[in-house]
C-alpha cells in the first residue's frame, strides 16, 4: 500500500510515517495544501490521510479536487475532537471514513486497510485475494500458486498485488517504481531495478508452474493480462 499523509503537525506526521514504514508501506508526506495538490497531480496513492486544517488551505477543498480529478485513492479524514461539521462535510464530499484526534495508530491502520479492501479489492472483506491459480494473503504477505507457497520478497509480493489490482492496465516503469519505492524514484534516470523485480517474479511463478500473465509493453512498461487473454 502507498499512502499520502497530509498533516502539518510534524510530530504526529513523523509518528504516522514511522509506524506505516515499519509495517512495510510506502509513505509520502505533504504538510501543506499546495504540496499535496502537486503530489496528487504527479503521483498515485492507494490511500490518503487528510487533515482538514492545513496551513495554506482547507482539506475539504482538497477533497473536492480529488473527486473532480477522478483520483481513485481512498480518503480517511483526520479531524479535531469536536469538529462534527467537518466530518459530515467530508463524508458528504466523498471521503471514505474519518478518525478523530487523538487516535491509536493500530486503529488508523485497521481503518486504512478496510478502505483499501473496499476501494481496491472490490469490497472484499477478507484478507485473501484470489485470481485463478494465484492467491495472496494480505495479512501475512504470503503468496501461493496452485496452493504452493511462493518464495518471494515483500517487494515482490507488493508488485504482484499491484499487478493484480491493475489487471489489463499498462503500468509504466516509473509508475511501478513510485508506487513500490516512493515518489523520489521519479528523478532516477535508471529504473533497471523494476525490470529485475519483474523478471524475478516471473521466474518464481514459473517454477511453481503458474501462468505468466505479465506482458512487457515495449517502450511503455508492463501489463497483467486477464485469464481469457492467456495464450
Amino acid at each position: 500500500m502507498k499512502i499520502l499523509v497530509l498533516e502539518d503537525n510534524r510530530e504526529l506526521a513523523d509518528s504516522i510515517l514511522n509506524f506505516f514504514s515499519s509495517e512495510g508501506y510506502v509513505c509520502e508526506l505533504a504538510p501543506t495544501f499546495s504540496e499535496a495538490k502537486d503530489k496528487l497531480i504527479s503521483f498515485s496513492y492507494d490511500c490518503i490521510l487528510l487533515d482538514i486544517m492545513l496551513p495554506d488551505g482547507n482539506g475539504i477543498d482538497l477533497l473536492k479536487f480529488i473527486k473532480d480529478e477522478n483520483i481513485e485513492s481512498g480518503v480517511l479524514i483526520i479531524s479535531a475532537k469536536d469538529a462534527l461539521d467537518d466530518k459530515i462535510k467530508g463524508l458528504e464530499t466523498g471521503a471514505d471514513d474519518y478518525i478523530t484526534k487523538p487516535f491509536h495508530l493500530s486503529e488508523l491502520h485497521a481503518r486504512l486497510r478496510a478502505i483499501y479492501r473496499r476501494k481496491k479489492l472490490n469490497g472484499n472483506n477478507t484478507e485473501l485475494i484470489s485470481y485463478n491459480e494465484i492467491s495472496l494473503n494480505t495479512a501475512t504477505f504470503e503468496a501461493f500458486i496452485n496452493g504452493q507457497l511462493l518464495d518471494i520478497t515483500r517487494k515482490e509480493f507488493e508488485l504482484l498485488m499491484y499487478f493484480l489490482v491493475n489487471r489489463n492496465r499498462v503500468l509504466s516503469k516509473q509508475a511501478i517504481a513510485a508506487h513500490l519505492w516512493g515518489d523520489y524514484t521519479d528523478n532516477l534516470a535508471n529504473l533497471d531495478f523494476v525490470y529485475q523485480h519483474v523478471k524475478n517474479l516471473r521466474r518464481k511463478i514459473n517454477l511453481l508452474n503458474g501462468n505468466d500473465y505479465i506482458d512487457t509493453i515495449y517502450g511503455l512498461g508492463y501489463k497483467f493480462r486477464s485469464a481469457d487473454a492467456v495464450l
